[in-house]
């Protein structure tokens, strides 16, 4: 369908270019089809009449046509060019789109296959002293504090490349990106949370880095991050933001361990 749409653009363009304003000295002119210098006589195709006409050469600014004839065919073939270009780009997007499965996950291409980047386990830590105020109250005074956190201190997903790409097949409309993890001993904080006193509502706010993302179909989105990733541990991050539901996909970037 879009290529169909590109040729019939690029046929309309070419027509566009096609037609040519024949100047006269007089300042007026005649919109052509084309013409034909011949000896004295300026020959040409009439669009508006749609008919060969003629008229003496001495009557026309042929330097001035000649001039005009060339940038409209110079900018019809640009356009073209660039009509080809975005078309050919868009292919580009579907085949990369169609190489994603369609299963929820987070996925990557490398030397031209697909793989899929593990989910982490995670687990939700609470602050204690809120857990003793809601056994002793039911409507605490304070609010209370925990973590999402994932064990282990580094991640066995490990990129040299530290602008990597991925595709996330979403499982719902929710927000997603890049997140760096902070350690913690053993483990790693994929979120901070924060518990309403009386609500009991749940702030959620992981640590999220400036990515640029791209929509390839519904649901499926292509992201990398805006600048070079340091060093470190990081995880690709679904999550409502109201509510302790937080998906990650944990990986590291390091230098030097890949060719």
């Amino acid at each position: 369908m879009r290529a169909s749409l590109v040729a019939i653009l690029v046929l309309a363009f070419t027509a566009w270019a096609a037609n040519v304003r024949l100047y006269l000295n007089d300042g007026g002119y005649q919109l052509v089809r084309e013409y034909q210098v011949q000896a004295d006589r300026v020959r040409f195709y009439s669009v508006e009449r749609s008919e060969w006409e003629e008229v003496p050469l001495d009557l026309v600014d042929l330097k001035r046509t000649e001039a005009e004839a060339a940038s409209r065919k110079a900018e019809s073939e640009k356009t073209a060019q660039a009509l080809r270009a975005e078309d050919k780009v868009e292919s580009d997007l579907r085949n990369e789109a169609s190489s994603i499965p369609q299963a929820p996950g987070v996925y990557w291409i490398e030397g031209g296959k697909t793989k899929v980047l593990k989910q982490a386990e995670t687990t939700l830590r609470t602050d204690k002293a809120r857990s003793i105020l809601q056994r002793i109250s039911p409507l605490p005074t304070t609010s209370g504090k925990g973590t999402v956190e994932i064990d282990g201190a580094h991640s066995a997903s490990v990129f040299t490349d530290q602008a990597p790409e991925f595709y996330i097949q979403l499982s719902e409309t929710e927000r997603f990106g890049f997140a760096r993890l902070t350690p913690k001993g053993t483990a790693r904080i994929a979120s901070f949370l924060a518990f309403a006193p009386v609500t009991k509502d749940v702030e959620q706010t992981p640590d999220m880095i400036p990515t640029l993302q791209l929509q390839l179909d519904d649901g499926l989105y292509k992201i990398w991050p805006k600048d070079p990733l340091a060093p470190g541990e990081y995880a690709v991050v679904q999550y409502s933001g109201n509510k302790v539901d937080i998906q990650v996909w944990d990986f590291a970037v390091k230098q030097g361990l890949r060719p």
